[in-house]
């Protein structure tokens, strides 16, 4: 893996919050967010699979009020925290685009994904 951008302290993104951050992989530049869902940290691109445009319309709000799947504010197409599977909504089926993240040392680090290097 190469070097990650450091998103924040692990302990600075409580369960059921989130994160956004750019992260630029070769000449792209990702917009995506970093959640904690039940104290395990999942990142994705900030991009909905029905219509590619950001999930929060809100400012940083990607969370359905029980705190239990995120879900698209314009459309509410609804996906499952752990895995990005979209269960409810315009896309039922599809996937958000996951970003590699990992915990080191209290801190929040995202990686560029595979296909983007």
């Amino acid at each position: 893996m190469e070097e990650g951008l450091v998103v924040a302290r692990a302990s600075d993104i409580s369960q059921g919050t989130s994160r956004k951050f750019q992260l630029t992989c070769g000449n792209e530049t990702i917009d995506g967010f970093v959640i904690n869902f039940r104290g395990r940290f999942y990142a994705y691109s900030n991009r909905c699979c029905h219509i590619p445009i950001p999930l929060d319309w809100v400012d940083n709000e990607f969370f359905t009020r029980d705190k239990r799947h995120l879900i698209c504010l314009t459309h509410g197409a609804t996906y499952e925290p752990n895995t990005g599977l979209c269960i409810d909504g315009p896309c039922p089926g599809e996937y958000l685009n996951v970003i590699p993240v990992a915990v080191k040392q209290g801190e929040v680090i995202v990686y560029c994904p595979p296909e983007w290097d």
